[in-house]
């Protein structure tokens, strides 16, 4: 086998890779795993998100 032949195959094997990944990224079954995950940064500890979409920050004590 020479480093022709070996290149290739490492080639192939890498392509076959990215496109596994790109598959199972882009499937549908995914697809609501993925939003929440793209929501995480834009959670704020302690905050609820009212329905107008506004952050409403609990009053303190007002759990207690």
């Amino acid at each position: 086998m020479d480093m022709g032949t070996l290149r290739g195959g490492i080639t192939v094997v890498t392509l076959l890779t990215f496109l596994g990944i790109c598959w199972w990224a882009y499937r549908s079954g995914n697809r609501h795993r993925f939003e929440e995950d793209g929501r995480i940064p834009f959670i704020d500890d302690g905050a609820i998100l009212t329905d107008s979409g506004r952050n409403s920050v609990p009053k303190e004590g007002a759990n207690d």
